[in-house]
């Protein structure tokens, strides 16, 4: 039977009378259409999914991709600045090893604390204690703190104030407190103070 031939015999067929639990019984034509038309869904269906894991597949890789190439720059960079990086922490160290310089040890806060007196006495000031408070632990170092008690007038506190900053040792100062000694003398003024030296913590806050 020709083709043409099969669609006429085609058009003769009533789809109201097709049994669609007996397929076997349709036109020979019928059959072929249908069995091409399920072939072609078919495909396009198995197309579409394999296609959508291709495209997931490719997302993965391309993110991969990304990945791999900001790793490989970063490195690059690192590798291409090495020698600029070890000259840095080369730095880093001297001046590491010029901090704990200034860091006084135990047998120099003697000597720190007569400075710090005579710094007070050069400035006019009167004082009424200076005390080494308990130390306190941190990780690199250990804190010295030291609680000073003295009189004078506003000059006189603030050049004692500027001659202990300018210590070349390290030393910090803390919790001001500053008060007139009495009413009838208002120039007259009482100061609290902290002062924290350090000194570097050789065991590096291991117990």
């Amino acid at each position: 039977m020709s083709f043409a031939q099969s669609m006429e015999s085609l058009k003769k067929v009533d789809f109201n009378d097709l049994d669609f639990n007996n397929i076997g019984s349709w036109p020979g034509a019928l059959k072929v259409i249908v069995a091409a038309l399920l072939f072609a869904v078919l495909l396009f269906l198995g197309y579409q999914f394999h296609l959508k894991d291709l495209q997931a597949q490719l997302e993965r890789t391309e993110a991969q991709e990304a990945t791999l190439r900001k790793e490989f720059s970063d490195k690059s960079f690192k590798a291409a600045n090495l020698d600029a990086y070890k000259e840095q922490l080369i730095e880093i160290e001297d001046r590491f090893g010029t901090l704990l310089k200034q860091l006084p040890s135990d047998t120099e806060v003697p000597g720190l604390l007569e400075d710090i007196t005579q710094m007070g006495l050069n400035s006019g000031l009167e004082f009424e204690s200076i005390t080494l408070q308990p130390e306190v632990e941190r990780q690199f170092y250990i804190e010295l703190p030291i609680k000073i008690v003295v009189q004078g007038n506003y000059h006189d506190i603030a050049t004692f104030v500027s001659s202990v900053a300018g210590l070349p040792r390290i030393v910090t100062l803390h919790d001001f407190d500053i008060q007139p000694v009495s009413e009838g003398n208002p120039d007259l003024l009482k100061m609290n103070i902290v002062a924290k030296t350090y000194r570097y913590n050789e065991t590096g806050g291991q117990q």
